[in-house]
């Protein structure tokens, strides 16, 4: 049911776009991958440290690294990249719709980092492969959709859908849109539910099974510059609030919080490659 909602978000979203554009777009060239595989590619490596977290709902924050990959045709025209997408590359490309594979790392949970987290679970780090959708109603508004599945850390499926407003001023890109998460139920109660051990070690909770459902809320904005062809430098803030089973779960009333803000920056470079 939970992913019945992400489908339809994003089948009404591709609908929506393709009407808007039929009555004045020109005719669509062919999707890139069907070119000639000796174009090459465009490969963009990030390097991002970030505040946010320690982990899911708790209340302590510590700084981090990731790092970001993403892969274009030469000649595709700019399309837009939030900090927050996962990261992948498009198969199918046109001027208002793009679909491909992509990926996600979800950080652990070392329950020892947060006090209050006393006899809880610790969860491994995950690797979340998927497919996403973006359309873009406008030029200067898209909709992104991403499904993926859990592997090591969890093994649910998990989904986000965005937009973005998206304005360039020169050499900088500034947007601002809405987020949102939603989780199955064998990934929320991975993160938010409590076993009946696991609440008898803590002491301050209850045994809680979290269902799926809708996870998070909240909103993200970027401003980028771009240093020259090759290089960019991002910087960029967000707020979610936890919803749902996750807001109601002890790990976020009683351990941890509703809120969570992130602030970072990152760093691009972009090179060609003949594959």
């Amino acid at each position: 049911m939970v992913f019945r909602v992400v489908a339809t978000v994003v089948s009404l979203a591709a609908l929506g776009s393709a009407s808007a554009f039929a009555a004045d777009m020109p005719a669509i060239d062919a999707p890139v991958a069907a070119a000639a595989v000796n174009e090459g590619w465009i490969v963009t490596l990030k390097g991002t440290a970030v505040v946010q977290p320690e982990f899911e709902g708790a209340a302590k924050y510590g700084l981090s690294g990731y790092p970001g990959l993403s892969i274009r045709r030469p000649g595709q025209p700019w399309k837009f990249g939030a900090p927050d997408d996962g990261f992948g590359f498009a198969v199918i490309d046109t001027p208002w719709f793009q679909m491909g594979p992509v990926a996600r790392i979800r950080g652990e949970r070392d329950s020892s980092d947060v006090k209050k987290f006393f006899g809880m679970k610790d969860i491994d780090w995950a690797i979340e492969p998927g497919a996403f959708v973006e359309v873009y109603p406008v030029d200067v508004f898209r909709i992104r959709g991403e499904l993926r599945h859990g592997v090591w850390g969890h093994e649910g499926f998990v989904g986000n859908v965005s937009a973005d407003y998206i304005q360039k001023f020169g050499a900088f890109t500034v947007s601002l849109g809405p987020r949102m998460e939603i989780g199955d139920s064998d990934f929320m109660n991975e993160y938010f539910g409590v076993s009946a051990s696991e609440a008898a070690a803590n002491g301050r909770i209850t045994p809680y099974k979290a269902k799926g459902g809708v996870k998070s809320v909240g909103a993200a904005g970027a401003v980028t510059y771009d240093v020259s062809d090759a290089w960019s430098v991002t910087a960029f803030g967000a707020y979610n609030r936890l919803v749902g089973e996750a807001a109601d779960s002890p790990v976020a009333k009683k351990l941890g919080t509703k809120d969570a803000f992130t602030a970072g920056a990152g760093l691009s470079y972009s090179f060609g490659v003949d594959w």
